[in-house]
């Protein structure tokens, strides 16, 4: 995978301390360019301390939340008021507690009953909220939340599963057999055209499968958090130091 660029952090705290303050540094631009900030939300404990610290001061103030477009990586099959629901999580932590457009929330619904319609909805959903075309070039998020599993994967793009060869569709239907169940997930082709990706990893059980993602050799369908390689964009990990434990070109943790 080449040299990955990652920082370590003494804990949990301080990752999502950091990511806070990267979204905040990242949307400014943006909307000064663009008129608004496109970003990709994940879900996760460590995703959700950072959801927290951007609905309180300082985070929150520093954000101009109406010109904040929200999309999410993936979601479970259930509903939005479902514990499970990625959704839920980001909307109770975050989306309630600040000025965001509804109209700007683009959630996956996940929970009806035919899910490749769905997926096909999400895809039309982002096309539109870009003004491109469904059936063309995926568009260009300008920030890419995502976490890692202790197998590796990540949105939910699971070791040996089939959304992991998509090539053309930018959401997918994809049947994970080690949960028994299926997600819809962003593929590789819309994840790898963002302009910042952002991974936030922490937690001593993460350690081994973490420096096989970044140090070892390539193994993108044992190992789906190595698929995500911007073709254009930047991509960092923000990690804590048991997460980091093995990993061999690391530096002491801030």
């Amino acid at each position: 995978m080449g040299s990955p660029r990652f920082n370590v952090f003494s804990s949990a705290e301080q990752v999502a301390r950091d990511a806070a303050k990267r979204f905040v540094d990242l949307a400014r631009p943006a909307i000064d360019a663009r008129g608004r900030f496109a970003v990709v939300l994940a879900g996760g404990s460590t995703p959700q301390a950072m959801y927290r610290l951007l609905a309180e001061p300082p985070y929150r103030d520093q954000v101009d939340w109406p010109r904040v477009e929200v999309f999410w990586g993936d979601e479970r099959t259930v509903p939005p008021d479902h514990p499970d629901s990625n959704f839920r999580m980001a909307r109770r932590a975050l989306l309630s507690q600040v000025p965001v457009l509804s109209s700007n929330v683009h959630r996956m619904k996940a929970e009806a009953d035919d899910l490749e319609q769905a997926a096909d909805a999400y895809q039309r959903e982002i096309a539109q909220a870009f003004h491109v075309s469904p059936e063309g070039e995926p568009p260009v998020f300008d920030l890419l939340l995502l976490g890692m599993g202790a197998d590796g994967h990540t949105a939910s793009l699971f070791p040996h599963t089939a959304a992991l060869r998509e090539t053309s569709r930018w959401v997918a239907v994809n049947h994970v057999p080690g949960l028994g169940a299926s997600r819809l997930t962003l593929t590789s082709p819309i994840l790898n055209r963002a302009a910042h990706v952002l991974f936030l990893v922490t937690g001593a059980e993460k350690a081994p499968i973490l420096a096989d993602v970044l140090e070892g050799p390539a193994d993108p369908h044992r190992l789906p958090a190595q698929t995500v390689r911007p073709t254009s964009g930047t991509i960092l990990w923000l990690v804590d130091a048991p997460a980091a434990a093995r990993l061999v070109n690391t530096h002491p943790p801030r």
